[in-house]
Formats: C-alpha cells, structure tokens, sequence
C-alpha cells in the first residue's frame, strides 16, 4: 500500500507518495507554488480556485509519471486558521484569508464573558486571527449574502469528494470549538455571529472520504483510495519531526515558524492547564498540540535574500559566519506583524544598532538570530508545563537551507539538546503517521541526527532518511 500525501501549504500546494513504512517514494514528488496577495494595509490572501487548480497540477504530473498506482490512502496536512466565505451557489464571495491576514478587528463588545475560561476551553483568544473576529469582519465586507463559511481546506475537499466535514483538527484551530468536548463553542460561535447550520459539520472519528465520480475518472488510480481527515500543519509537523510527548518539542521553520509539544489528552478527559502565552489545537482524538507561532520565518531569509541581493549556498553561509563574530544589529522581525495572542499589526519590524560598516549579510545575521531568541523565550514558557528543560528538533524547509540558521539555533536554544529532521517534508509524513494511526511510534522515525549534519537534506528524489 502507497500513501498520497497532500500538503496545502501558504506558499505552495505539494502532493508526494510514501510507501507504507512513511518513506517517501523516489522521484514522486509534485510542487506548485501559489501566489499569496500581501500588502502593506496587513493583507495575506490566496485566490481559491487558483489555488485548486494548483492542486489538480500536482495530482495530474503524479498520475501521469505513474506513482498513483499503489495508493490506497490520501493524508492532509493543512494551513490553520484560514476561512472563506461562500454563496448559496457554493461558490467564493472573494479570495480566502489566511494567517497572514492582520486586518480584520473585532467589531466591538466586550469579548468572552470570562476570558481565561474561554482560553483554557478553546486553547485561543477573542483574536484576529481566529473566527470569531474574522466572521464578523468578512461579512461586513461581503457584497452578496455569505450563506457559509469553510476553510480552505474544505473548500478543496468539497470540490474533489463526495463530502468535506471540517476535522476537529482544523475545527480547532478556528477558535470556535470546545477542545474537550468536540462541539462548536456556544459563546465562540456568539462572539462569532455565525449559527452552526452555517458552519461545516465536524467530521467524526474515524471519517474517510472518497473522491466525486467526475474526479475518479481523472484519476483512475485514486477512485478506491480512502481521504483521510486532514491535520493541522503544525500538528502533522510535530509528528512528522518526532516530537509526539513532552520530553521533545519541534522547532520548524518553514514560510512562518513555531515552537511545539504534543500531548495526549483524548476527546472528553480535562485539559491541562494551558499558559496565558500560549494556544493549544487538536491533532486528532487522542493529542492536543500546545505551542507559539509567529508570521516571520523563512519568509525573513526569502526577503532579505531578494532585497539585499546576497550571495548564495556556501559563499553566503560563510559570510554569515563572519557576521555571528560581529553581532551588532539588533532587531525585532516581526515584519508580518505578531501570531495570536500578540496583537502588532504587519510592518512591526524593526532594525537597530546600524552603522556605516554593516553590512546586508550582517542584517540577515541579525534577522536570523532575532527569531530565534523569541523562540528561545517562548519555548521556557512551553517547558513550564512539561518534566523540564526539552530535547528539541528542528525541522522544516528553512532549516534545510541553512546549516549556519541550524547551529544559531543550538546557541540559542542552550543547554538543551537540540537535534535536526533533515527531511523538509515533516507535514506531509506527519499527515500519513497522523492517518496511518502511528503518532506514539513517531518518536522513532527516521531522519533526525546533528544540526552539522553534512549531507544534504533527503528528498524524494533520493534515498530513504536514515
């Protein structure tokens, strides 16, 4: 039995075959890159059916390169947090918000009756970037009648299968769903303004999908292939990374970044105690995710290396040796403004301690190792719920493009061991061990080893991680 594993992801839509042990298949990897609209007012938006087609691109050069034939199972990991508003026709009433988005504002009132309750309960904030401040705000910008709203996530389900319930995975990363007790909060869906008639049904335990018949005779070789309920981005990365309990927490860096535990807490047993600082969501029945996130990540290297026209592969990651000795730029990265609960809008970066002899390396340096004391600070807080200081792994894309961000981290992040996945496609492999039924046997995966790890990072063009 294969596996398809589809990442819905902020800057790109990526599909890859796993066998089933979760090591990817050679070559069989499709990727397309989405536009994501920014502008400076604190827009982050992606084009719905622009971002489907992308998606059927990946799905189309995967069948016809043949690496469909064995798959038996599709899982999901998916961007949280993202919504859309749709007609009575189903179709979008404008482009889908993503996590990105800083604009919408909460349109007045008090907020939760007892705020602390309402954290402890949903694991999020009366915040903007949840829906419970986006509903309101997207209906005020509504032309025509939002007869529903989804995610994006859903909206791409609805169009491929027969039926396209919202996981409690992704349900929990809206802000409207009771964490313990898998319902749509009364007072979230109130502060929301929305009825559940006018949300997606939670999918229950167990849910699988199966393809429309028009898309079944496209591709043939998925037609039996069951779709499995699709899991937070940060949840599947987690798991993905090997950070399943406790003892290890996940630092990926991907477009954004987190900072992660996972425990195992089922469906109707209390919640832990959840840090004032910190959001928790749900993997599936039987984990909750508790961590930090921030809009700044690799999207801060991708920016620098555009605007300040740096070197590339060695010769960069040498000039940046030489600026660590330096160390005068001091900054705040958050350019994208701050995750929940902080409330800075986008463009709340900032660059200090400048001088006539800095230079453009010296500011990504400065970025660079910016976040990563953030990190550093929120990751204490993590801890204080957990046995004690953490082994932490570092995952994601932007940590396969840079060793030296890799060993900035180890400084950062000391005393604690800090590890490396040298796999970039820690979601999509989380997504299939999330839907293969093996998050506990994570914790053994493949893959992770030294932060100076000198061979490059395992794709699936190449051999297994080992």
């Amino acid at each position: 039995m294969d596996i398809l594993a589809v990442d819905l992801g902020t800057s790109s839509v990526r599909g890859l075959v796993l066998d089933e042990g979760c090591a990817p298949r050679p070559g069989a990897l499709a990727r397309r890159k989405v536009h994501l609209s920014t502008g400076e007012d604190g827009t982050g938006t992606l084009d719905g059916p622009g971002y489907l087609a992308s998606l059927f691109e990946c799905l189309d050069e995967l069948a016809a390169g043949g690496h469909l034939h064995d798959v038996e199972l599709v899982a999901l990991s998916a961007q949280w947090h993202s919504v859309l508003p749709l007609g009575v026709d189903g179709a979008p009433l404008g482009p889908v918000l993503t996590w990105l988005d800083t604009r919408p504002a909460p349109a007045g009132g008090p907020g939760p009756a007892d705020a602390d309750a309402f954290h402890q309960r949903t694991g999020t904030w009366w915040h903007r970037c949840y829906w419970t401040v986006r509903l309101p705000w997207l209906r005020q910008r509504c032309g025509s009648r939002v007869d529903r709203f989804v995610g994006l996530v859903e909206y791409v389900l609805g169009a491929l299968l027969d039926e396209a319930p919202m996981s409690m995975s992704m349900a929990s990363g809206t802000g409207l769903l009771d964490l313990r007790r898998i319902v749509w909060d009364a007072e979230a869906t109130e502060l929301a303004g929305v009825h559940p008639a006018e949300l997606p049904a939670v999918a229950p335990q167990g849910w699988q999908g199966r393809l429309r018949r028009e898309h079944a005779r496209r591709w043939p070789a998925l037609a039996r292939a069951n779709w499995c309920a699709p899991v937070g981005d940060g949840a599947a990365s987690n798991v993905g990374s090997g950070c399943v309990d406790p003892s290890r927490a996940a630092v990926t860096v991907g477009t954004s970044a987190a900072v992660r535990l996972l425990q195992a807490v089922p469906a109707g047993a209390e919640l832990p105690p959840l840090a004032a600082e910190l959001w928790r969501y749900r993997v599936d029945d039987e984990y909750v995710v508790t961590g930090a996130a921030y809009s700044s990540g690799g999207n801060l290297y991708a920016w620098a290396r555009r605007e300040l026209r740096l070197p590339e592969g060695a010769e960069l990651e040498a000039a940046l040796a030489g600026a660590a000795r330096r160390r005068h730029i001091r900054v705040n990265p958050r350019f994208g403004g701050d995750r929940p609960p902080g409330l800075a809008p986008a463009g709340s970066g900032e660059l200090a301690g400048l001088t006539f002899g800095s230079t453009a390396v010296d500011i990504l340096a400065g970025l660079m190792t910016g976040l990563c004391g953030i990190i550093a600070d929120d990751l204490a807080v993590l801890e204080t719920g957990a046995a004690g200081p953490t082994e932490v792994v570092l995952g994601g894309g932007a940590m396969a493009g840079s060793a030296w961000w890799r060993a900035a981290f180890v400084q950062a992040l000391a005393p604690r061991s800090v590890c490396y996945q040298r796999n970039p496609e820690v979601g999509a492999i989380g997504a299939a061990l999330v839907a293969t039924g093996r998050i506990a046997t994570a914790a053994g995966i493949d893959g992770i080893g030294r932060t100076d790890e000198p061979d490059p990072p395992n794709t699936v063009g190449g051999a297994r991680p080992g």
